[in-house]
């Protein structure tokens, strides 16, 4: 049920003849912020004041004149300069609870269905899978599943970087770093261990040849600083000036630090440091080595194929495990056979045109192009890019294309979105579903000590083992009651863990950077999926405790009643569902159905507080208090499954 929307559409109706552009003013109905003012408050009077010439209050007046609410809502009334409030009738919302109740969707309409292309986890192949993959991968498939709930067609592709300069890396290393007893026993790891360690050559080798031209610009900047300094201490005008020198100053000194920084972890590793010396120029030897790969080279061929399956495997078992499902894995790989066929269509259509060698894309309001080949004739990710909107337009014939990528790529997206317009896709919406970054508790980007990045899996093992100590600790399971078996502790702990690192992501606004905390996340008190999960079990409980069989029947003869406000907030609270889900997905922001989660589990535990279910004072109250606890129970477990969360029925 869309109370919002309904509640806009009475009010449209009511502007309409009236006013111009009646639809934008009634958006203006929003949910109260305070009781006291009603359950929805709509300021549309004051912004009205001025194209009619009246005082707010006179237009409140005669917009509720006009207004027919009566079988939704109790009077409406006028509240300071013009605020209109509505108050929903309890008969309304009973029998409404009554239907949701017996509906299989819980009152939510398919939409009006369009086809959406979701872009999202997309991890490098041939190394573990990090940290930093979390955001998109748990995003996007969050919107997948509340687009597929809402009646959309979605197909989820996960793009794999099965191909690029990180193949190369690999390679290399692995011709000549590698240990094949370590590869023999663990392939992955060692494959990524290599990758990190020609990594770090390229870092070093390219840091030591920065290095001399920073240390010379931090003289000056430090030159620069104390001169300014000096002459703010004389002329207090300059002292803006000094402070943007000492800002200069900061920053260089950042830049020398973090080249030393690549420099000494190299020459701290005598046997590092020996590499180092033995193969310069690494980054193009590695660059030489993608060329050959690209160009067919056999053998480089050959250790492709040999590495791949050994990776998807590796990667598949992550989203096994935190239950994501993709319609299409294709990689950068997939792609490459049609990157001159859209090079020479660009250019023949004269999107593209030569600079110093390369094929650009020169884009209105950037100043530097987009470059799809480079002068040596080697393709780019923008190239890519492109090739992957054309087979995706052609093959999939979307509506929307929404790609769940980290905000580092903005810029590439808004390149790429106005060349995709450029090549005549002007209908398709393309939308980059930006997300911040991960921290770690020194508010940077989640590491481990020694510096690297964490894995997932590590991280998914860590978050299951803390639910296992909170939440199936003996002692708490005495005291509930439970007799749990040692498998059923470690499915709860699996469920709850999981859930825990999904939610601690999704219950964020995906634009804000979020720090990792594993021992907030599994807490059973506070927005936590813990807390949710744990709301549901008690639902569970009760309804098991009841005896009552709550089949289609016996809601049919059950009569809702909410004697008391905690249960009239309940159930509008629930009957807000819908809503939230529109919202979420116009926004793309599972946050806003988080939230809408949290906040029933928390009116439910006060409805748990106050109101007496199964020693309820009479039988038509104690089962309207059932039926609520059994709505309550569905729509937690619907939500949290559209975040892609579990549910267990004890805790």
């Amino acid at each position: 049920m869309q109370l919002l929307s309904l509640l806009a559409d009475r009010f449209e109706e009511a502007l309409r003849g009236w006013v111009e552009h009646p639809e934008e003013h009634a958006r203006r109905v929003a949910v109260a912020r305070d009781p006291r003012h009603g359950d929805y408050q709509a300021n549309i009077a004051m912004p009205l004041a001025k194209p009619l010439g009246q005082p707010p209050r006179q237009i409140a007046e005669q917009i509720v004149q006009r207004l027919q609410v009566d079988d939704i809502c109790m009077p409406p009334e006028i509240a300071g300069p013009g605020f209109i409030n509505l108050k929903v009738r309890d008969a309304f919302l009973a029998e409404s609870i009554q239907r949701m109740a017996q509906d299989d969707r819980l009152l939510v309409g398919n939409q009006t269905p369009r086809r959406y292309v979701i872009d999202y986890s997309a991890p490098n192949v041939a190394k573990p899978m990090h940290v930093g993959h979390i955001r998109s991968t748990v995003i996007g498939d969050s919107l997948c599943r509340v687009l597929r709930f809402l009646g959309h067609e979605v197909v989820s592709d996960n793009h794999l970087g099965d191909w690029g300069t990180q193949f190369g890396m690999i390679i290399y290393g692995y011709k000549h770093f590698v240990d094949p007893a370590a590869f023999e026993q663990n392939p992955v790891a060692e494959l990524s261990r290599i990758y990190r360690m020609v990594q770090s050559i390229i870092a070093f080798q390219s840091a030591q040849k920065k290095l001399p031209a920073a240390e010379r610009r931090l003289e000056r900047a430090a030159r620069a600083a104390q001169e300014a300094e000096t002459a703010a201490q004389d002329d207090p005008q300059v002292r803006k000036a000094s402070k943007q020198a000492a800002k200069e100053l900061r920053a260089a000194r950042e830049e020398v630090q973090a080249l030393q920084d690549k420099v000494q972890a190299v020459l701290s590793d005598p046997e590092l440091a020996r590499l180092a010396e033995a193969h310069p120029d690494l980054e193009k030897r590695v660059q030489l080595e993608t060329v050959k790969l690209h160009q067919g080279d056999e053998e480089n061929l050959g250790l492709w194929r040999q590495f791949m399956p050994i990776s998807i495997r590796e990667i598949e078992s992550v989203y096994r495990r935190l239950g994501v499902h993709f319609d299409h894995t294709l990689g950068e790989s997939f792609y490459h056979p049609m990157l001159p066929q859209i090079v020479q269509k660009l250019v023949d259509s004269g999107i593209a045109v030569e600079s110093d060698g390369a094929i650009c894309v020169f884009l209105e309001g950037f100043d530097a192009p987009m470059i799809i080949r480079k002068r040596d004739g080697a393709f780019l990710y923008a190239t890519t890019d492109l090739a992957t909107v054309e087979y995706r337009m052609q093959h999939f014939h979307p509506d929307a294309i929404l790609y769940v990528v980290d905000h580092r790529q903005s810029e590439h997206f808004q390149k790429l979105f106005a060349a995709v317009r450029k090549m005549g896709y002007a209908d398709v919406e393309l939308q980059h579903v930006a997300f911040g970054t991960v921290l770690g508790p020194d508010g940077r980007p989640f590491k481990t000590r020694s510096g690297s990045v964490v894995g997932l899996e590590y991280l998914l093992d860590e978050a299951v083992e803390r639910a296992y100590q909170v939440v199936c600790d003996a002692e708490r399971l005495e005291r509930a009651g439970l007799e749990l078996s040692e498998s059923q502790r470690r499915e709860i702990a699996e469920v709850v863990g999981i859930g825990a690192i999904k939610y601690a992501d999704l219950s964020h606004n995906r634009t804000s950077d979020y720090e990792f905390n594993i021992d907030q996340m599994v807490q059973l008190e506070g927005n936590t999926s813990t807390y949710i999960q744990y709301m549901y079990a008690r639902t569970c409980s009760i309804l098991r405790k009841s005896g009552e069989t709550i089949d289609a029947d016996w809601i049919a003869q059950t009569t809702v009643v909410l004697p008391t406000e905690v249960e009239r907030t309940m159930a509008l609270q629930l009957l807000q569902l819908e809503d939230a889900l529109l919202q979420t997905a116009q926004d793309y922001m599972p946050s806003v159905l988080a939230s809408y989660l949290y906040a029933l589990a928390k009116q439910y535990a006060v409805f748990f507080d106050q109101c007496p279910v199964l020693t309820a004072e009479d039988a038509e109250l104690r089962a309207s208090r059932l039926l609520l606890c059994h709505v309550v129970g569905r729509v937690l477990r619907q939500g949290l499954d559209l975040l892609g969360i579990n549910v267990v029925e004890r805790m």
